[in-house]
């Protein structure tokens, strides 16, 4: 069973706040329901993203656009009996921070801006029908919100509106299965989540003033499939690896007066499908220290125009990690990561209005795990 130390080092990234793809910040990880026993976990993590452009109808730049931004998360598991456990987990599973500098220079996009904020509480159970076959699933709760400014001659007659979306509640789902074989720590774990569609309180306005009567707009955020696996392959010596995919494409926000002022279907959202691939590697080197490192790859979409609310294509990034075991019931994992994110124009009415390129983030979390 020792070789089990290995996993949550492995996948001590979960911790992280990283350029995800869309706006993930959690990949909407329940790791914590296939440790051993009862335990609890809580995570911080904190991204410095450097996010710089080009603003195409000047060629001055666009300063930093990428807010500094951080996440909590926290879990526990409690196990009824060798065949059912449960888990509440907490997290913050979707995020953005934009806010385009205003810039003399740089008129096109400066004063744009975007924030979004979240969190969702999941309670999820497993059944084991025996040490090699698992089911798990459960219900989510998740609250969101925005507050979005278009800004800059870029956006032409919208140049001066803003959308504040209140935060508000909705459920969704969420339905796996895992194959294990205890003896080489394999694992295999698949699992679905479902899209939960929010309605959310929203005021307009235009240079301050109101444009629209108070409404609703329906925001989609999206399905998503994690695939998970990890194997031992030498003593005390995990492979670990990952593939997520989330449908964005769903993920769309019309507010009255935007809609109706734009061609029909425009969103403030334009974010593309995004599949993130992951593999790395565990090593434990003695009773109390052990460490990873892992490369990751999110897939670029084949077309670099995109929304200014989201001036990303793709990305790369390593991650080192460590863990210390303190006592039998106490461990402290710490990681950072570099991310190369990919090169993208953007752009409004399908007109490029700044390119972002050689841009990165860098990353750190940290994660204390206490088993009772």
């Amino acid at each position: 069973m020792k070789r089990f130390i290995l996993a949550t080092t492995a996948l001590t990234a979960s911790a992280f706040a990283a350029q995800a793809g869309g706006i993930d910040r959690s990949n909407q990880d329940i790791g914590i329901i296939f440790e051993s026993g009862n335990r609890f976990e809580l995570s911080f993590g904190a991204a410095d993203p450097s996010l710089d452009g080009t603003d195409l109808g000047s060629t001055a730049t666009t300063g930093n656009v990428g807010g500094n931004f951080s996440v909590l998360s926290g879990g526990l598991r409690y196990e009824i009996n060798d065949k059912i456990s449960v888990a509440m987990i907490v997290d913050e599973p979707f995020g953005a921070d934009i806010s385009y500098p205003v810039i003399a220079t740089s008129p096109s996009l400066g004063g744009t801006q975007a924030v979004v904020d979240s969190i969702a509480f999941t309670v999820l159970g497993r059944y084991k029908f025996n040490d090699n076959f698992s089911v798990h699933g459960g219900l989510r709760y998740q609250e969101i919100e925005a507050d979005v400014s278009l800004r800059g001659v870029a956006y032409a007659g919208l140049n001066g509106y803003s959308a504040k979306l209140d935060a508000a509640g909705a459920f969704g789902f969420l339905l796996g299965a895992a194959y294990e074989k205890p003896e080489i720590a394999l694992r295999v774990a698949l699992t679905y989540q479902s899209k939960i569609t929010h309605d959310l309180p929203t005021n307009e306005t235009f240079g301050g003033v109101p444009v629209a009567p108070p409404g609703l707009t329906e925001v989609v955020t999206p399905e998503s499939l994690n695939l998970e696996f990890q194997t031992g392959v030498a003593k005390d010596t995990l492979v670990f690896g990952s593939i997520r995919y989330a449908r964005y494409s769903d993920t769309r926000a019309i507010p009255a007066f935007f809609g109706a002022n734009t061609p029909a279907g425009t969103s403030l959202t334009n974010i593309e499908d995004s599949t993130d691939y992951e593999i790395g590697v565990g090593r434990r080197f003695n009773d109390q220290w052990s460490g990873s490192v892992a490369i990751g790859y999110q897939r670029e979409n084949g077309d670099d125009l995109v929304s200014p609310l989201s001036p990303t294509d793709g990305a790369k990034y390593i991650t080192l990690g460590a863990k210390y075991q303190a006592s039998d019931n106490l461990d402290i994992s710490a990681g950072i990561r570099y991310t190369n994110i990919g090169d993208a124009r953007a752009q409004t009415g399908g007109a490029p209005r700044a390119a972002f390129t050689d841009n990165s983030a860098v990353s750190i979390g940290f994660k204390i795990g206490y088993n009772f």
